[in-house]
């Protein structure tokens, strides 16, 4: 019996409200001189057309943030790619320069040595060995190199000899490689002695001269050179005196040397072909 009140009383306010709007739409229709049917479609689409209106913008917005977004993405990817291009030009001309830098000084070492010929190279990568210190050049028979040749810098500095030789590739091991011995003296007394490479315990390397008269007078600084053989052309430099000292057997005395050249800085190298010690 209750819900059959409350049903009914839910129809009379539903019928109620019907009639208010109604009645207000009419009043509307009256007052704004348009039919009731028109004026009862416009007031429920009007919402409708509202909302329609305010998707449209927003999708504008978003349409237009899309669009920017993309150009300004291409924009970004352009400055890149001319960033990326420029930085390429600078690092083109840097290495041009310092190739010009180096071929004066050769010029210059060819003037002084007029019997040397020269191939230039330049590493491509070293030997990963933590006892071995060579490296790689794209350069090989193709080119005229053979094995036995000497390696210097633009400035005559002894890099070390070439060891093994391929086609187009070769390996030069350095004068730091202990499997290298090399006849030198020292530039300022004429003593002579053998330089190798020393692998210390913890990895270090450095250049001992060994086989010194146990008289002989060696100086921190001291040039030392190459003596002239089959292999090395006479008076390159070779490193510096860093100390003497008499070996394990007591009777000769030996130095250790700082090599003439950074190794690690090696970027382009020459090949001395052929030379004269005469």
């Amino acid at each position: 019996m209750k819900h059959s009140f409350l049903t009914g009383r839910l129809k009379t306010i539903l019928i109620v409200m019907l009639a208010v709007a109604v009645i207000a739409g009419v009043t509307l229709a009256v007052s704004g001189g348009t039919s009731v049917p028109e004026n009862i479609v416009g007031t429920i689409l009007s919402p409708l057309r509202a909302g329609v209106a305010a998707i449209d913008r927003l999708a504008a917005r978003y349409y237009s943030y899309l669009f920017s977004y993309e150009s300004l993405r291409a924009q970004n990817e352009a400055m890149e790619k001319q960033i990326l291009a420029m930085e390429e030009d600078v690092r083109s001309a840097e290495e041009l320069q310092r190739e010009n830098e180096r071929y004066k000084a050769l010029l210059k070492l060819s003037d002084e040595h007029e019997d040397y010929q020269f191939l230039s190279a330049y590493i491509l990568s070293w030997d990963p060995s933590d006892y071995k210190s060579a490296f790689t050049i794209g350069k090989g028979t193709a080119s005229g190199l053979e094995e036995g040749m000497c390696a210097v810098t633009e400035n005559g500095q002894v890099i070390g000899l070439v060891t093994r030789v391929g086609a187009n590739w070769a390996t030069v091991t350095t004068i730091m490689d202990s499997s290298l011995e090399i006849s030198a003296s020292i530039a300022s007394s004429g003593y002579t002695g053998v330089v190798q490479g020393v692998f210390l315990e913890d990895g270090t390397q450095i250049l001992r001269m060994n086989y010194l008269l146990t008289d002989a007078i060696v100086k921190n600084t001291d040039q030392v050179v190459t003596t002239g053989s089959t292999l090395y052309p006479r008076g390159l430099l070779l490193g510096y005196v860093t100390n003497a000292s008499l070996d394990e057997t007591g009777v000769a005395k030996y130095a250790t040397l700082e090599p003439s050249c950074d190794m690690n800085k090696l970027e382009q190298i020459f090949i001395i072909t052929e030379y004269s010690n005469q």
